[in-house]
């Protein structure tokens, strides 16, 4: 099926007609030039989306997995549960690390609410390094109470798909079952060194709302870091 044809993001901008008390022409001349940007952004978002659906098969994945869940050992086709498709978020809380990682606390303070709507298209695990004893520790901590956690203790899923070097780093890794074959399909590769200048490392897109919205504000997001505690 052909495509449809797009009308122009500054076509669209144009015919705009929202307005605001006390807005003079330069403030909505300026305002529909950056809504047809935002209409672009929009498509981009889509036709990047779209790509990435697109991928060729990726590696089967051939290692022995095992992870400590709340219930006990699980492989990697467990947590499946029954789903083709499994989202892991590895988070940065290591056997060496105090405390966990405050800017992974801001994502999964976020997924724990969206835990009952992801589960129904797709099975999702949260994965660190520590001893599970510790990790369910942090969950009563936190108060999460409908992530699934896992610790990975061996760490051969984190040395294969999120830090060779035994790091520990955030990653997040999608895979895929058809017909019993288990298969990487996506991972987040953004690294440091591909930070524009002045920006401050990070993938896209970005998986915490708490981005989004100050980039609306005038203030942006600046060199803030969000915190465990307030």
């Amino acid at each position: 099926m052909d495509k449809p044809t797009l009308t122009s993001a500054t076509e669209l901008a144009r015919a705009n007609t929202a307005q605001f008390p006390n807005e003079n022409a330069d403030y909505r001349q300026a305002r529909n030039a950056l809504l047809a940007e935002e209409i672009e952004l929009r498509r981009h978002i889509a036709r990047v989306a779209e790509m990435r659906r697109r991928l060729p098969p990726g590696g089967e994945v051939t290692g022995r997995y095992v992870f400590e869940g709340e219930q006990g050992a699980m492989s990697l086709a467990d947590l499946f549960a029954g789903k083709e498709t499994l989202a892991i978020y590895s988070f940065m809380f290591g056997p060496q690390r105090q405390a966990i990682c405050p800017m992974c606390t801001s994502f999964m303070n976020v997924w724990d609410d969206k835990i009952p709507a992801l589960t129904e298209r797709i099975a999702i695990a949260f994965v660190a390094r520590s001893p599970i004893a510790r990790i369910v520790a942090l969950k009563k901590e936190r108060g999460w109470t409908r992530m699934p956690l896992y610790s990975d203790p061996s760490g051969d899923y984190t040395r294969d798909y999120v830090s060779k070097t035994d790091a520990d780093m955030p990653g997040y890794a999608v895979f895929t079952r058809r017909d019993g074959i288990i298969r990487h399909f996506w991972s987040g590769e953004m690294s440091g060194a591909m930070a524009d200048p002045g920006q401050d490392p990070r993938g896209a897109p970005d998986f915490d709302p708490l981005w989004t919205l100050l980039d609306t504000t005038p203030e942006g997001r600046g060199d803030w870091y969000p915190k465990l505690t307030y």
